[in-house]
């Protein structure tokens, strides 16, 4: 019966996705699918390289999990981007989703020491990562300073270039940047969220950028050949203590070094101010039935967070609601997956705007301030969804683990799948952007639709 139950269910996938497809051209304006030899458990967009008429060129940054038969890597690819209303309707459509997109070309392979959980870039300067494994270090890489490497069995690991200690025990996903200074935050099994300011490293890059110079280095990197020391380590500027089981994700406040959130497996979402101590300033209890994933500071309105939980909903907060004592409840339960959140993130093109991924194998976009209006489900092609849900993503055929919005092509999302449990292993890569007559004001939408309507019906009554 089990087997059974397997097999209907991955039917049920199939049909999914085999009648997604056939409304790719209806619902994007541009979709690339890149299958992956090995998942990726992170991707993040780096910086723009190039524009052009067409299309552009950026970094992407994402990760290779392998099964140990070879080192896992974190990788950093080029991406062409193309334009909104450039590529034709058959073109997006036509694609193979067991290859790979001639879109995304690997650049250049670093040799991770252990998994990579997760990728955030410095916003000041995108050529610096961090990334979480499955250690209590912090690693802080320049991808441009590494060296190009091939990942095969017995290679030696690349040499982060700064290694932030602090935690007592393993830090795995829980990583943010902050967007206004060069600090970085983390959370682990310890139940601590730990605070490190790079400045002084990062200075000293921007200083000696014409030489092989790194961010942690105190001289230039020793020449091809020679034995490269030990990287250097960096204590934290603040360890914080508040929660009472794993801390599962990190989030600064969009304009402050100071102010910072975190959520975590005691199901709570606790609010720390810096100059305040290392106590919690807020802490709501039972943020959410369970484990709590993810969470996000909207940028547009400071006041607005969301969070993401294994009870498979997103929980949006005003922290002008929530008291010191932790009183206040979400000011609303989007509630539309079928199973564990895994990664919510604020659009940054509209402030009412969030992406959410789950386990259950779709990216849902959500619009709050159609939730509670009668017209809210126009444009949709969704007609029982549930309030505020405008689009869902369902290219994906596993659990979507993580995506990121592009800030320099509005509109543009890029996501990753591990899809071990459909297909026995790989993953998927895909970008897309949806149509923009589906997130437009309808009344625009409708203006430049009636501009067609006369060549509309003179070709029907031609035919």
């Amino acid at each position: 019966m089990k087997e059974r139950g397997k097999t209907n269910a991955q039917a049920s996938v199939d049909d999914r996705y085999t009648q997604w497809k056939s409304l790719v051209p209806v619902l994007y304006d541009w979709l690339a699918n890149h299958n992956l030899v090995w998942p990726s458990l992170s991707c993040r967009w780096g910086p723009q390289l190039e524009q052009a008429t067409y299309k552009n060129r950026q970094r992407l940054y994402l990760s290779e999990q392998t099964d140990g038969s070879v080192p896992n890597t974190l990788v950093i690819a080029n991406c062409e981007v193309v334009k909104p209303r450039v590529a034709a309707a058959e073109h997006i459509s036509q694609f193979n989703e067991e290859a790979r997109s001639p879109f995304v070309k690997k650049y250049k392979t670093i040799i991770h020491p252990g998994e990579v959980n997760r990728i955030r870039e410095l916003p000041q300067n995108m050529k610096i990562v961090a990334t979480h494994t499955d250690s209590p270090d912090v690693l802080i890489w320049d991808v441009d300073a590494q060296p190009n490497r091939h990942a095969v069995l017995g290679a030696s690991e690349s040499r982060p270039d700064l290694i932030l200690t602090g935690h007592q025990d393993n830090a795995e996903f829980a990583l943010d940047m902050c967007p206004t200074e060069p600090f970085v935050l983390s959370g682990g099994k310890d139940k601590s969220v730990v605070l490190w300011s790079i400045q002084d490293h990062i200075s000293a890059a921007a200083v000696d950028q014409g030489s092989a110079k790194s961010p942690g280095s105190k001289t230039p990197s020793k020449a091809a050949g020679e034995k490269a020391s030990e990287s250097p380590c960096i204590g934290p500027r603040g360890i914080y203590q508040g929660h009472d089981d794993t801390v599962e994700d990190v989030q600064f406040c969009p304009s402050s070094t100071q102010e910072f959130c975190s959520v975590g497996d005691d199901s709570c979402l606790i609010l720390w101010d810096a100059r305040t101590g290392t106590r919690p300033t807020v802490k709501v209890e039972k943020a959410h039935n369970a484990d709590l994933h993810c969470v996000d500071w909207n940028r547009h309105d400071e006041n607005l967070i969301l969070t993401g939980s294994a009870d498979n909903s997103v929980r949006m907060f005003d922290r002008r609601n929530l008291t010191a004592d932790g009183v206040g409840a979400p000011i609303y339960k989007f509630e539309g997956h079928k199973a564990a959140v895994l990664c919510v993130q604020w659009c940054p093109d509209k402030a009412s705007v969030f992406g959410s991924a789950a386990e259950d194998g779709f990216l849902n976009v959500w619009d709050h301030d159609k939730v509670g209006k009668k017209k809210e489900r126009v444009g949709t092609r969704m007609p029982n969804s549930p309030p505020g849900l405008f689009f869902q993503h369902a290219g994906h055929r596993d659990k979507v683990v993580d995506f990121h919005w592009n800030t320099s092509d509005p509109w543009t999302i890029v996501s990753v799948s591990d899809d071990c449990e459909s297909s026995g292993g790989g993953g998927t890569l895909q970008i897309w952007r949806m149509s923009d007559l589906i997130y437009r004001p309808e009344e625009e939408v409708l203006e430049e639709l009636e501009k067609f309507k006369s060549h509309i019906l003179a070709c029907s009554s031609k035919s």
